[in-house]
């Protein structure tokens, strides 16, 4: 019991760095069109979450963009030797804003809020992976202030403090086999809120020549606290009762730091292309610490060590007029989680994003933006081996995850 409860932890605060399992770029809708590049991409007030230098080269004086996407996931999982199979099939909104003015020629200032982990994961109660999660529910909205100072024509550089604030819900049962006198599975639900860190980005843009800019963007490693988080057992049978009384927690999560570099180029007046690599480093998050107020259970240590992660993205853009403009884009995702890590809470695997989108100009200040996302997982056979249960350590649950994720978005651009 002792490790069970850090392992359920564990496993509720890795959701919140995968948003239930799926990291899902969707951050704006004209550059998640385009691949979710953006570094180097100066298009409208979106540039606030890709490169806040940025916001010193927008034309007009204020910038504003709003959107929202329903996000749909589905999970499918098998084990052929023991014939388990199972399935999840969730939907998310996660929406983002974003508001840029221009207060000089050479100083501009902005805010961003967005929700880059709003999402669950919801598994079939009490079924074969039951005692590792049943399912997570999780909300995390990110606030951004944000200055840009243009030091020339062509060099800006920009940056802010994050603050970030949310909540989760988590679900598992206590082992694989604990019932009640009725029969019932006994559970474990975790669930905290005001979560909240602090941590900051600063990046610059550069324009060597004309129609080629260049871009760096860092955000910094954010600490998620969870103190005083609520844990409550469910359907306990009568011995176990005196002993499992319902406690409260504390645990830290390192999020970690990320580093973007990237170019556009504008070939003519009507087509631009981008490129953008993000590097993230995943490696602080080695394990996990948890402490509990009942002394009777001690803290404990979660072993997850991840690795360092890749993306890349490649994205463009085609304006044959005032009214219309064209984008689609593809990215490819590395995942951080190593083999004998991986669990059901987070069954995330390399993926491939697939991207479009347009932008129809109402007039010259208000514009509608679309934007569609396919992001396609490998089909991975995989398991999770850090499973400890009446003394014995390391053992299994694994099986076969088919994962696909789909995404529409909307959203409003407006500038004068």
């Amino acid at each position: 019991m002792r490790k069970l409860l850090s392992l359920t932890i564990a496993a509720l605060t890795a959701s919140s760095a995968f948003a239930g399992g799926y990291r899902v770029a969707l951050q704006g809708q004209k550059q998640l069109a385009m691949g979710h590049t953006g570094v180097a991409v100066v298009n409208s007030a979106e540039v606030l979450f890709f490169n806040p230098a940025g916001m010193a080269f927008l034309e007009d004086r204020f910038n504003a963009s709003v959107g929202a996407n329903a996000l749909f996931a589905r999970t499918k999982f098998q084990n052929e030797t023991y014939n388990w199979s199972a399935s999840t099939e969730n939907m998310g909104t996660p929406f983002n804003a974003y508001i840029s003015y221009k207060v000089t020629d050479w100083l501009s200032a902005g805010i961003a809020v967005y929700t880059p982990y709003g999402s669950a994961v919801d598994w079939d109660q009490d079924w074969h992976g039951s005692h590792l999660v049943n399912n997570i529910d999780l909300k995390a909205v990110y606030f951004q202030p944000s200055v840009s100072i243009k030091l020339s024509d062509r060099l800006s550089i920009g940056g802010g403090p994050i603050y970030v604030n949310g909540a989760v819900e988590f679900n598992r049962n206590i082992s694989r086999s604990i019932t009640n006198e009725e029969g019932q599975r006994a559970d474990l639900t975790i669930e905290a809120t005001g979560v909240n860190a602090w941590g900051w980005t600063a990046g610059f843009m550069l324009e060597p020549f004309d129609d080629f800019m260049l871009g760096f963007n860092y955000r910094s490693e954010i600490t998620m606290e969870a103190r005083d988080g609520d844990a409550t057992f469910n359907d306990l049978p009568a011995f176990l009762q005196a002993n499992y009384t319902n406690t409260t927690f504390n645990a830290d999560l390192p999020l970690p730091a990320e580093v973007t570099v990237g170019m556009s180029y504008k070939l003519n007046d009507k087509w631009m292309v981008a490129f953008d690599y993000n590097r993230a480093y995943w490696n602080v998050y080695e394990s996990l610490t948890v402490s509990f107020a009942n002394p009777a259970v001690p803290t404990s240590v979660n072993p997850r060590n991840y690795k360092d992660a890749s993306t890349y993205r490649l994205g463009t853009q085609f304006k044959p007029n005032d009214k219309f403009a064209f984008r689609a884009g593809w990215y490819f995702d590395e995942s951080p989680v190593q083999d004998g890590y991986f669990a059901p809470e987070t069954p995330r695997n390399d993926s491939m994003g697939f991207t479009g989108g347009l932008t129809y100009q109402i007039n010259s200040k208000l514009g509608v933006d679309v934007s569609f996302l396919y992001l396609h997982f490998d089909e991975v056979d995989n398991s999770y081996d850090h499973y400890t249960e009446d003394g014995n350590d390391g053992i299994t649950f694994g099986g076969t995850y088919k994962n696909v994720v789909f995404s529409p978005g909307v959203g409003l651009t407006y500038s004068f």
